[in-house]
């Protein structure tokens, strides 16, 4: 359920996102944006309600990114689901996620310096 909803999500990205429409009771909406679909569909899946979970911290903490970490997620599931069929355990596929995480956490920071100067240096003054 949740690596559809992803899916169905990934679709709407971009400039040529397929616009999706959510029906209710009471409204028919159209729009591609990740966020608005996500705010305005049901869901009953436990996966699928913590997409939306996601969802909406990634907007109340940065305003944006919606979509993309609800596609991330959505990888990231689907991936699992594909380890879990070969044997591996939940608890060896947490362990793996959080030496990930270690490792981004190490990685990113420089990275992040790096382009922060080379923006500094390279871009014309603001007028």
């Amino acid at each position: 359920m949740a690596k559809g909803i992803s899916e169905a999500i990934r679709t709407s990205l971009g400039p040529h996102g397929m616009d999706k429409v959510i029906l209710s009771e009471e409204d028919i909406l159209i729009t591609n944006d990740g966020a608005t679909i996500l705010k305005n569909a049901k869901f009953d899946h436990p996966a699928a309600n913590m997409l939306v979970d996601i969802s909406r911290s990634q907007d109340s903490e940065v305003g944006d990114g919606t979509t993309t970490v609800v596609v991330l997620s959505g990888s990231f599931l689907g991936t699992c689901i594909g380890l879990i069929k070969k044997g591996l355990t939940y608890h060896r596929i947490s362990e793996a996620f959080q030496i990930s995480l270690k490792k981004a956490k190490e990685l990113i920071p420089p990275l992040n310096r790096k382009l922060y100067l080379h923006i500094l240096t390279s871009s014309p003054p603001l007028r």
